[in-house]
């Protein structure tokens, strides 16, 4: 049996587009997902689909009554999403960027976050915020950041960082069939990656981490697109005779605490890996973690690798040394185990 492969790109849209078409209550915002003003103009037969075309073609597939377009005002848009999901609709709004949660930020952490416990419970907020992070591609220090933890930080967001077309797809679904807020951040180097997919609709449970690879003498905690580079990194360290094991969290918030937990008390070694800096970020909070519930296990310094502290330079040279690399996740797994 040949099983389909798309791109993570792919899976998202996909995810959107069966879920809009299973519930009429789905409506979709952002900025140019119509095309914007003036496209018959311009003699374009479908849509633009955001900045990275993720959405392409679900204009004109779905109506402009239900994927609307947007003006530039984050706080505007993102309001009216929040609001509407308090009302009965379940809405998906598009943040093109996350590095712009702070121009919503009061929308979301102010109001879309605390609006079920304002209510004791009588009012739900079934909004699904997608957003794009991480680097890599010289879009400057205003397009590049990875801010999760800071919406992490926030109770009544849950908190997905999908990592491959798989869980992309899992974890939108997951995202927009919940009664609660939901923020997923998709990092924009995956869009193009390729992944087993099924066709059909299926979730990610939410706060359910995956073990991505067995291992006995060093656990790997890789966020998002970090799942990448530590596969690789795994496979120069079996090349040493160490067996690392990877587990990919897929939802920070909430947390699968037991997964991670139970992977260090066997290994007895970890390192996080986090494209986001280390200060007050989730290789912090995970170090943190380890460290006061399971110190008798570990064998060995906690080790975090991350993105240098500073603003994300747009010069890709300086931005390839800004990043973590995979040589430095062999060699924070060789320092742990000295």
């Amino acid at each position: 049996m040949i099983k389909r492969q798309i791109t993570y790109l792919e899976a998202v849209r996909e995810a959107m587009t069966q879920e809009m078409k299973r519930d009429e209550s789905i409506v979709f915002l952002g900025q140019d997902l119509s095309g914007g003003a003036g496209r018959e103009k311009m003699g374009l037969t479908d849509t633009w689909g955001g900045s990275f075309g993720v959405s392409k073609g679900m204009a004109t597939a779905l109506g402009t009554d239900r994927v609307i377009d947007c003006p530039l005002s984050e706080a505007g848009y993102m309001g009216a999403a929040a609001a509407a999901a308090a009302v009965g609709l379940r809405p998906i709004a598009e943040l093109m960027f996350n590095d712009f949660l702070w121009l919503a930020g009061d929308q979301l952490f102010n109001g879309a976050a605390k609006l079920k416990y304002l209510s004791a419970g009588k009012i739900t907020c079934k909004l699904t915020v997608r957003t794009v992070s991480g680097g890599g591609q010289s879009a400057g220090m205003h397009h590049s950041q990875s801010l999760y933890a800071l919406a992490a930080q926030v109770p009544g967001f849950k908190i997905a960082v999908p990592a491959t077309p798989y869980a992309a797809k899992g974890a939108l679904i997951a995202a927009i069939r919940d009664d609660d807020p939901v923020m997923i951040f998709e990092n924009k180097s995956l869009y193009s990656s390729l992944g087993t997919v099924p066709e059909e609709a299926f979730q990610c449970p939410v706060g359910k981490a995956e073990i991505v690879r067995v291992g006995s003498d060093v656990t790997i905690v890789a966020i998002s697109r970090m799942r990448l580079l530590a596969e690789k990194a795994a496979a120069e360290l079996e090349d040493m005779d160490i067996s690392a094991e990877i587990i990919d969290p897929i939802w920070l918030s909430p947390l699968d605490e037991s997964a991670i937990l139970e992977s260090v008390k066997k290994t007895g070694h970890l390192v996080i890996v986090d494209e986001a800096n280390n200060r007050c970020g989730m290789a912090a909070d995970l170090a943190a973690l380890a460290a006061d519930k399971a110190i008798d296990y570990l064998d060995g310094p906690i080790k975090s690798v991350t993105s240098v502290y500073s603003p994300v330079p747009f010069s890709p040279t300086l931005e390839a040394a800004y990043l973590p690399k995979e040589a430095d996740i062999v060699r924070a797994v060789l320092e742990t185990m000295k």
